[in-house]
Formats: structure tokens, sequence, C-alpha cells
């Protein structure tokens, strides 16, 4: 997740990891992966507040049946505790985006207890070590989100109670099944458990995209956040933050060696067709931690973007090639090019189901060749720049100077594979 982000480029990325090489290039986010392991219990000292205090009777209205008992709601509300009162379950906590909440968070001063498998990252490239000193500071429990019964079971073996749940689960590769099992179940039983441990407040990282559904993940997407909407309006005292971001940093630099090593700069039709208002990953975790405590945006859908005016695939070319001190040179791709391909894909999906994922991916890289990522204006059907929130300090163009000077170490798009 997923977050949504302009498709344009050289090597087809899809938002969750997957690449479709010498093609296309779309630059999308990594999102935490979610793959079943057995919890244990933190290795670093618990510093948590109100412990568990269990009672017959019906603290908060079911969800539906746990398996352990469930928490009475705490009589003072989080909201009138200091920060480090205050336990936050962070979901995704070793994704692209989760880790950067998981420390701004504790930098802050909350009790953050991170959610994560005990290999990590890329093709799980990252051991339990490795992922306690990426988490340091944080109470890390290795369970499996997509799992209900062994997460509350994981959070039962800590002993303390949830006052809120900050989700940045997301499917790593966009897929029809994977969609609908991390954007949407997992990230229910996140609610489900922190529900019933006492959360009265849950902060969703979604996607801006989700205005405009031609996806799966974004059906996904908009399916879990109903019924989170619905739960706040059905459960007095309990309230949500929805965090609609627009493009980031990592899913545009991906041109930006090439473009260093004298290739062109490739985009769809004119460069005109899409925008965005990137924000760094920085930015929005401090955004999204400002959502904990911030009542002005409680019960509220939050699109937010990055500082500056919105950039089109022209524009960002044009910012890459003046850092260099070079001639713009751009390989324009027809955009019909894509649609041929989605109509390959779809008829050979009707004598190959299996090939359902790879339609998938086609149809994602078609979307963000062509769809601005700004509000949505649904009367008329047209994106606003000017009604789009910004947010944060970090520009774009400091970005690829830094990416210039440094490389994209760190900004990995993701598992990769042929198309």
């Amino acid at each position: 997740m997923s977050i949504c982000v302009p498709f344009h480029g050289f090597t087809l990325y899809s938002p969750k990891g997957q690449s479709f090489k010498r093609l296309f290039s779309s630059h999308f986010i990594n999102h935490a992966q979610v793959i079943p392991f057995p919890c244990s219990l933190p290795l670093s000292p618990l510093n948590l507040s109100e412990p568990f205090r269990f009672s017959r009777e019906k603290a908060l209205k079911p969800i539906r049946a746990s398996i352990t008992p469930t928490v009475e709601t705490p009589k003072t509300s989080f909201r009138d505790k200091t920060p480090k009162e205050i336990n936050v379950l962070v979901v995704g906590s070793t994704g692209y985006i989760g880790k950067f909440v998981a420390k701004e968070l504790i930098k802050r001063g909350f009790n953050v207890i991170a959610i994560a498998r005990e290999s990590s990252g890329i093709k799980g490239r990252n051991s339990k070590e490795e992922t306690l000193e990426q988490l340091n500071g944080a109470n890390v429990c290795f369970s499996d989100v997509t799992h209900l019964d062994s997460l509350e079971k994981s959070l039962g073996n800590l002993g303390v109670s949830i006052d809120v749940v900050v989700s940045c689960l997301a499917s790593r590769s966009g897929g029809v099944k994977d969609s609908w099992k991390i954007d949407y179940e997992a990230t229910k039983n996140t609610l489900v458990a922190g529900r019933n441990r006492g959360a009265s407040h849950f902060v969703l990282l979604s996607a801006i995209c989700v205005q405009k559904p031609l996806l799966e993940f974004q059906r996904a997407k908009l399916k879990f956040e109903a019924e989170l909407i619905k739960q706040a309006e059905e459960d007095d005292g309990f309230t949500y933050s929805i965090v609609r971001p627009t493009a980031f940093f990592k899913s545009l630099g991906g041109q930006v060696e090439l473009v260093k090593d004298g290739k062109p700069y490739v985009m769809f039709g004119d460069g005109k067709l899409c925008a965005c208002k990137p924000i760094s990953e920085s930015d929005l975790a401090s955004f999204i931690a400002d959502c904990v405590l911030s009542q002005d945006k409680f019960n509220r859908v939050l699109p937010i973007g990055g500082p500056g005016k919105a950039l089109t695939p022209l524009e960002q070319g044009e910012i890459l090639f003046r850092i260099l001190g070079r001639e713009p040179k751009f390989f324009k791709v027809p955009i019909e090019i894509m649609d041929f391909a989605i109509g390959v894909l779809d008829f050979l999906v009707k004598i190959f189901p299996a090939m359902e994922d790879a339609a998938e991916f086609g149809k994602i890289g078609r979307y963000y060749a062509a769809e601005s990522m700004l509000i949505l204006d649904p009367e008329t059907g047209e994106y606003s720049a000017e009604k789009t929130p910004s947010y944060g300090k970090d520009t774009l163009e400091e970005f690829f100077e830094r990416v210039l000077r440094e490389g994209m170490a760190g900004q990995e798009l993701g598992e990769q594979t042929i198309f």
C-alpha cells in the first residue's frame, strides 16, 4: 500500500514491489510485509501504561468474538495523558513509511509497541536482531497480523492495554488476493485486536488514489475505511484519522541514476498527463504522528501532500536536468502502449487464470500513467492542486540532490520480476 503515486518512466514497478523490466517504469512505495511468525516477548524493557483490567462486563461493543478477554476502556481517556503515558500500537512498522512513523512516535515520547515479522524487509532479508536495532526504542513484538488469534495472543502476552493503533499496513504486490488479505483483512484484524485491548483511536495510512477506485487494492482499502468510519459512528468515544498521502519521494527517484549516467528521462505522452505534490517519508511520518493527539484530525479523512506546487513528470525531469546542469533529454512513450498491454493481459487471463495478478499490475501501471495524485472534485471529475493540502519542508529537488550524491541506498523499490 497502498499509497498511490504517479507512473512514468523506464522500468515498471508495481506499487508494492513488482517490476516489469525494460518496458516501463513506475515508482511506487514499499509497505510492510506481513508473513506468519511466532510472537516473542519484547526484548527491550517495557515502559507501558495502564495494565490490562479484565472484566466480565461488556466494556466495548464487540467487533467479533476474541480468544482472549476483552479489556475495559480506561476511565481516563488517553487524550488526557502525556505521550509517555500513551501506549501506541504500530503495525507495518518495518515498512517504508512504518519505520519512520515508529521512530517519530518514539522521538515524541510515546510508548511504542511495534508488531513485526522475525524476518522483515524485502525478501525477508532483515533478521530479528536487525529489526530490533531498526526499531530501537520500541517494544517489538514478533507476530502475524494476518491471523487474528495469533495477534491477540501476542498482545495478551504483553499484559498491557492499548490506547491508539497506527496502521501502516499495505500489500507488497498489489495483486488481487494479496490486496484483500493485507489492505482489508489484516488491517481489520489490527482494529479488532486494538479495540479489544482498549484502543479508542485508530490512525490509518491509506492512499489518495482511493478517490477514484479502479484497482483491487483501492477497493480493499475503501472497504476497510468504510468499516472504520462505521465503528466510530456506533461506538461513543472511539475516533479515527484516515491519512491519504500523495506520491512519495522514493517513488519518483527511480530514474535519477539513469539520467545521471546519460540516459533520457522517460515519460508517458507529453509528460503532463498527471501531477502530484510529493511528500518525504519523514514529513509524512510527522503528519501521522500529529494525528495521535491533534483533535482537529479526529474523525476526518485527511488528504496530504508535500510543500510547494504540484509537479508533472515533465517538471520532475526538468528539475533533475537542472540540478545536473544539462540540457533536458526526454523519451516520450505513447500511453496507448499501456492500453495494448492491458488488452493482451485481459485476454490471456481468460485462458490462464493464474495470470490475474499480471493483468492487475498492468492496470496499476496504466492508472498511474494518467491519474494525478491530487484532490479529485467528484462533481467535475477534475484534479485540483490548489485544494490538495501541503505539509512539511522537504522538497523533491533536495531529494534528487541527495540521491545524486549518495545513490538510492535505503530507497529500494522492492522485489522485481520480469514482465
